[in-house]
């Protein structure tokens, strides 16, 4: 049975909600998946048959413990099937120059890490206001508002689309396996 781990790095919760729901929807599908915090219980990633990492966009990067995380383990990382989801709201924004920037961010934290995820997704997260400090609050009202997004606090927004996450862990799998029956052939055929 395939083993894989589920990685996840978090500031608010919705990315911890991500990775939980990531390891469910593999689970659903006869694989065990272990998920676990960057920052608590991070695992080497050697007894693993593939490995997702997700973090969330904070202030142009991720989360310094999946950096770190990712940087120490990237050798074992670039030889198995592994993914990395990208938790951001910018993914809501259409122009041009946003979707630039947030392939920016991506682009660094690959060359900073050394890994070359064989899948990435960047998925939409949330906008807990209940969670902010008034300064937060106040600052992403200030960058919603110029996006076009929802600005009232008194509710919190949930943008991720769930559908499309639990389709993504599907094709993911079907890129584990794949490559898992192609290694398996080709360590029996002696190679």
């Amino acid at each position: 049975m395939l083993n894989i781990l589920v990685l996840y790095g978090t500031t608010e919760g919705q990315t911890a909600k991500i990775g939980r729901f990531l390891g469910d929807a593999l689970r659903a599908e006869g694989v065990l998946a272990d998920v676990r915090d960057a920052r608590t219980a991070a695992p080497a990633p050697d007894g693993y048959d593939a490995v997702i990492v997700a973090g969330s966009v904070h202030a142009g990067g991720y989360q310094r413990s999946v950096r770190r995380w990712v940087r120490e383990h990237a050798h074992v990382l670039n030889e198995k099937p592994t993914a990395f989801v990208s938790v951001c709201l910018g993914v809501l924004q259409r122009e041009p120059k946003v979707q630039q920037e947030l392939a920016a961010i991506l682009s660094r934290f690959f060359a900073l890490t050394g890994w070359r995820a064989t899948v990435t997704r960047t998925v939409a997260g949330a906008l807990p206001y209940s969670r902010y400090n008034w300064v937060k609050r106040w600052a992403m009202v200030r960058i919603v508002r110029k996006a076009g997004g929802d600005t009232d606090t008194s509710r919190d927004y949930e943008y991720t689309d769930w559908a499309d996450l639990r389709g993504f862990a599907k094709d993911f799998l079907r890129v584990v396996r794949g490559r898992t029956a192609t290694a398996a052939v080709g360590h029996a055929a002696g190679g």
